[in-house]
């Protein structure tokens, strides 16, 4: 069995944490040591399954490696979509691929992003779902609904199929609040999950069957992909021809063979402030307090404070969330609307829904602290054995100051090491690099000053990371 970890998206609904280039799965939303991410698959243990397949953005391919490598993961297979193409497709080229390598394994799908507190129900549930999927069966799991939601899809069940399992009689789009309470008293009514049980070749007939353009651009896309370092790089013009479509709308609600297999897991796919609310512990008061938070005849709040102390005074069923540049404030009936806010962040171009000021990259990190119209200032750190890119700038130079560990600077003709309180001036146009050859973290000041200081304005002559062809990127 191949687990296949989908992980795009970006999380708009739980901004300003999740980000564009930084989104929910690869942030410790509901687990304050691990990443959505690495929960899914620390999930995975104890079940007699292989390395996880992971399909991700291109964009972001370093988080994903980063995070699978603190997890001691080495050798998983890492495809990365050129663009979002739903479900359907991204599914596709991981059964082709494992087609490729395996003699027609059982794809375990998953989502990078979902909570699930009972981690013995839910593989006794994969354990009941496995001989289904074997004997051919396309299997989704049903989520027994403990309240009358009107945000998810829902399964009717069906038949039993044999044991544990029961055909789909329908699917059901998200319905209204009377409908909703109509399917909980039914019984009959489960939530859909978005997680998924087949054989690879199962799911490509039927792909074939109902949706034969996406399987036609999903073969060309994975006939043109490139291997590149941990990575699986898809044939971008393809892929980009492919329609997009989900599993459910594709194939799930068309085939004649769909089992389901209930799951009382303590499931959640985390998709709003109120969810992450309802799922989180409370206090006397109903409140959820994330950092430093001081509150006063307060009741039923969810307040999450990065940097600042965040307080509340006579306040209830707000949501409140401070990062180092941002603090968003709603109401928990209004939570699904945040998307809106990212809405009108891109139409007036401005950078928020982007990235937080903390960025992470597969050499370390940086923290734009300052900024101004002709000036820059960040904290940047370099992991140990870590290099950045040979390059150079055309609108700016920049100044580095060491706060700790040891700097290895090339600098023109010249390489020098800077350590501890020490500094260096790197000219405008002056071909470039930063190392860090110590056994700690390297920390450092950077003060850019220029005309232009935006991050595209970058020429790499070598990388580490396999990103010289790339004319422009969102960091050094």
């Amino acid at each position: 069995m191949i687990p296949v970890i989908l992980s795009g998206g970006n999380g708009s609904r739980l901004w300003p944490l999740s980000r564009q280039l930084n989104p929910k799965q690869f942030l410790p939303i509901a687990d304050d040591s691990l990443s959505m991410l690495q929960a899914t698959i620390r999930r995975l243990d104890g079940l007699n399954a292989s390395q996880p397949c992971l399909i991700c953005n291109e964009e972001h391919r370093f988080l994903a490696a980063e995070q699978l490598r603190t997890l001691g993961i080495d050798n998983a297979s890492i495809l990365l979509e050129p663009v979002g193409r739903n479900t359907a497709p991204a599914v596709a080229l991981a059964a082709i691929k494992a087609l490729e390598k395996e003699n027609d394994p059982v794809l375990l799908i998953l989502a990078a992003d979902h909570l699930i507190k009972d981690v013995d129900a839910f593989h006794r549930a994969v354990e009941t779902a496995l001989p289904f999927a074997q004997a051919g069966k396309l299997v989704t799991f049903g989520i027994v609904p403990t309240h009358a939601e009107t945000g998810y899809g829902y399964l009717q069940k069906g038949a039993a199929a044999g044991e544990g399992g029961f055909t789909v009689a329908q699917f059901v789009e998200k319905p209204d609040s009377q409908t909703a309470e109509r399917y909980l008293a039914s019984g009959e009514h489960f939530w859909n999950s978005g997680m998924f049980m087949f054989r690879a070749s199962r799911y490509l007939e039927e792909l074939q069957r109902w949706q034969p353009e996406i399987l036609e651009a999903c073969r060309r896309a994975t006939a043109q992909s490139e291997e590149d370092m941990h990575f699986v790089r898809i044939g971008k013009e393809a892929f980009a021809a492919c329609p997009e479509d989900s599993i459910d709308y594709a194939v799930m609600e068309k085939t004649e063979d769909a089992v389901m297999v209930p799951l009382d897991a303590g499931w959640s796919d985390i998709g709003s402030w109120s969810a992450l609310w309802d799922v989180s512990d409370k206090d006397a008061d109903g409140n959820v307090h994330k950092g430093d938070v001081l509150s006063h005849d307060s009741q039923n709040n969810y307040v999450h404070a990065d940097y600042r102390l965040v307080t509340t005074v006579g306040v209830e069923d707000l949501i409140i969330v401070e990062t180092k540049d941002t603090v968003m404030v709603a109401h928990k009936d209004k939570a699904q609307e945040v998307k809106r806010i990212v809405e009108q962040l891109k139409r007036e171009e401005r950078c928020e829904h982007l990235n937080n000021r903390e960025v992470y990259r597969p050499w370390g990190m940086y923290d734009s602290i300052d900024q101004g119209a002709r000036y820059q200032v960040k904290r940047i750190t370099v992991k140990p054995g870590a290099k950045l890119s040979v390059q150079m700038h055309h609108h700016r130079a920049e100044h580095w100051i060491v706060v700790s560990g040891t700097a290895q600077v090339t600098n023109g003709d010249e390489t020098y090491m800077v350590t501890e309180n020490q500094s260096t001036y790197i000219p405008i146009g002056q071909i470039h690099a930063l190392e860090n050859p110590g056994m700690i973290p390297l920390e450092l000041i950077e003060v850019q000053s220029g005309t232009y200081l935006g991050e595209d304005d970058i020429i790499r002559f070598s990388d580490n990371y396999g990103r010289v062809k790339e004319l422009k990127v969102s960091a050094a």
